[in-house]
């Protein structure tokens, strides 16, 4: 007899609930977020699912690949897509999604979610780290700049030299004349340097990761595209073989725009902004410097600056944007570099 069961995990444990091949419960239970006690659960019912189904989340990664080396049939689906079916339901319950998982399982109505490598993941916490610095630096140079405008103290504009001396100079003058300001001063420059000095050391350890992989220095030869876009689109697509055309990463970026068409009625909206923010926001940075910064031709640079007096800036950047990451994954697939005189793939 065949068995599906549904997983709905939760920080501190996970219900289960396995259903047969005419979606008829089978048992319910529950047991700690740990895959181990998920087979042992399966080993103590005397059950073998054929096929068992959890969530995307948190705890996600890290019980599938648990799962596999368990040997369970375990696949990873789209939450947010799950969501759609399992809110059909009356009541909402741990118990009751789990059983609404198994009956997805048993009818195969799911997505399935890549589930990127370790070495993936591990680049992508780097690069998260990195962009968390630089957050914070950010958060605490917008709170300082607006206390002191408080006191008639206006901040200019800082470069990049020296890990941002210019801020804490200036800083270090406002606190010299007042006592509160002082306090601040004192404590935030510790701590302005210190998110300076880490930032700074993560993406030296970065640019030597991307200076000696091969695939990276093959995407830094496209106009705009740096090492840390280079690393952080290599690590979150994983492996270029997942999609069928190269045009359909764009859609898995969310720089495609949204269809609607129901009767007569037929439009498309605005970008679904779906995938992941972070690379979506790089991209769009890469097509910026394209449009307004590299003075080097390329077939890529008229299209873009044409482009961008037809539809406007943000239109032609969002355009651009995909047509970048299209042309990123093209080069991974085929092997080659951009070829700056001939024409682009696209």
């Amino acid at each position: 007899m065949k068995q599906f069961a549904g997983l709905d995990v939760s920080l501190k444990e996970i219900s289960i609930c396995v259903v047969d091949r005419d979606g008829k419960v089978i048992t319910r239970g529950s047991t700690p977020a740990d895959p181990e006690a998920v087979a042992v659960f399966f080993a103590g019912k005397k059950l073998c699912p054929e096929l068992v189904v959890h969530e995307s989340g948190p705890l996600s990664i890290w019980l599938q690949r648990g799962f596999a080396r368990l040997g369970l049939p375990a696949i990873c689906i789209d939450a947010r897509k799950a969501h759609k079916a399992l809110s059909a339901r009356l009541n909402k319950s741990d118990a009751s999604d789990a059983e609404g998982l198994a009956q997805l399982a048993r009818t195969g109505w799911f997505t399935k979610v890549h589930l990127r490598s370790e070495t993936a993941e591990r680049m992508r916490v780097l690069l998260g780290a990195r962009d968390r610095l630089i957050r914070l630096r950010k958060d605490l140079e917008g709170h300082v700049r607006g206390v002191l405008k408080t006191f008639g103290v206006r901040m200019i504009g800082v470069n990049k030299g020296r890990l941002r001396q210019g801020f804490r100079d200036q800083l270090a003058v406002a606190g010299q004349t007042d006592p509160v300001l002082a306090i601040i001063a004192d404590g935030f420059i510790v701590i302005h340097e210190t998110l300076c000095a880490a930032a700074g050391a993560l993406k030296k350890d970065l640019l030597c990761v991307a200076r000696e992989s091969a695939l990276c220095r093959r995407l830094m030869t496209i106009p705009g595209v740096g090492p840390i876009v280079a690393l952080s689109f290599t690590a979150l697509v994983d492996d270029a073989s997942r999609f069928r055309k190269p045009a359909d990463v764009g859609a898995f970026l969310g720089l495609t725009p949204r269809r609607y068409q129901s009767g007569e009625i037929e439009y498309s909206g605005r970008i679904s902004k779906c995938g992941d923010v972070q690379m979506r926001g790089l991209l769009f940075e890469v097509a910026t410097c394209l449009i307004r910064l590299v003075k080097r031709f390329s077939p890529l640079k008229p299209w873009a600056v044409r482009l961008a007096a037809r539809k406007g800036f943000k239109k032609a950047a969002v355009a651009t944007a995909r047509k970048m990451a299209v042309l990123m994954l093209t080069h991974w697939k085929n092997e080659t570099e951009f070829c700056w005189k001939g024409n682009t793939t696209t």
